[in-house]
């Protein structure tokens, strides 16, 4: 004869059926950029939510509106979206995490720099780190290209009263970035100016893939554009400039602040606003 006691009581009592179910999903708000994925495999960011519906941007820009409520995931797990509440206190905040100064009047420029190698590296700065930047009257600019570091540094001629803090991509063992930077590294003006740089190929890649629905970013072989073949392997236009500016601002807007970049480009760039801004000695 069965048991019972072996099952812990009667499995079909209340409180046997109340073991076995699972609890309901974590409820989360359907704030705008909000990248989620349904349960039949859709994944888009939430553009708006309005009569009871979310609607949802794939990374293609195809919109679609679903019923708002279960059959989400966020990062593979099960939740519930609700309609956003609006927050009514101010941020205290900056996208860069550090503390908003109220009230700020932007400073007068310092005479340092942080030179960056091309204009979407200046706009992801500017994004995440504008409100430290124009507390501490820091300018940020582009040097279109490493080639011609050694030539820029030289005529900016920087003494350490006015220093240079210069970030370039794909700073790793071998590359032609860190041949360029051993260079200045070495040269007249080293004490002061600071050369730091991230690993990835273009500043792109330090957005997380995850705020764009994408598991990881694609691999591009080497000798082929990599802002081109990373949009072509992603479905979108990839053919023209206009393309790949178009395809910048929809990344940069999935940013809204430091979580969403990598860490090894958020060390970077606090590494040299530090250095720009440190008393002279």
């Amino acid at each position: 004869m069965m048991d019972w006691n072996s099952w812990g009581g009667d499995v079909l009592s209340a409180e046997a059926k109340a073991a076995r179910t699972p609890p309901p999903p974590k409820r989360v708000e359907a704030t705008r950029e909000l990248v989620v994925e349904r349960h039949d495999g859709f994944v888009g960011a939430v553009v708006r939510v309005e009569a009871g519906l979310v609607h949802l941007e794939d990374r293609r820009g195809a919109v679609r509106a679903f019923p708002i409520g279960r059959g989400f995931f966020v990062e593979g797990v099960e939740v519930e979206l609700v309609p956003a509440v609006a927050k009514q206190a101010a941020a205290t905040r900056t996208a860069s995490g550090s503390r908003a100064v109220e009230g700020l009047r932007a400073r007068v420029a310092l005479p340092s720099r942080i030179l960056v190698e091309g204009v979407h590296d200046a706009e992801l700065v500017e994004q995440v780190w504008g409100h430290d930047l124009r507390v501490e009257g820091v300018v940020v600019e582009p040097l279109h290209g490493a080639d011609d570091l050694a030539a820029v540094v030289a005529e900016f001629r920087p003494t350490r009263e006015r220093r240079l803090g210069i970030l370039l991509d794909h700073l790793v063992t071998g590359s032609k970035e860190s041949r360029i930077s051993r260079t200045v590294s070495t040269g007249k003006y080293a004490a002061h100016v600071r050369i730091v740089g991230h690993p990835f190929i273009d500043i792109w890649q330090a957005v997380k893939p995850a705020r764009l629905g994408i598991q990881a970013w694609p691999d591009v072989p080497k000798g082929e554009d990599w802002k081109r073949g990373t949009l072509r392997r992603l479905g979108m236009p990839h053919e023209t400039r206009e393309d790949v500016g178009r395809a910048w601002q929809r990344i940069r807007s999935r940013v809204r602040d430091w979580n969403d970049l990598e860490p090894a480009l958020l060390g970077r760039v606090e590494e040299l606003i530090d250095f720009v801004t440190a008393p002279s000695p």
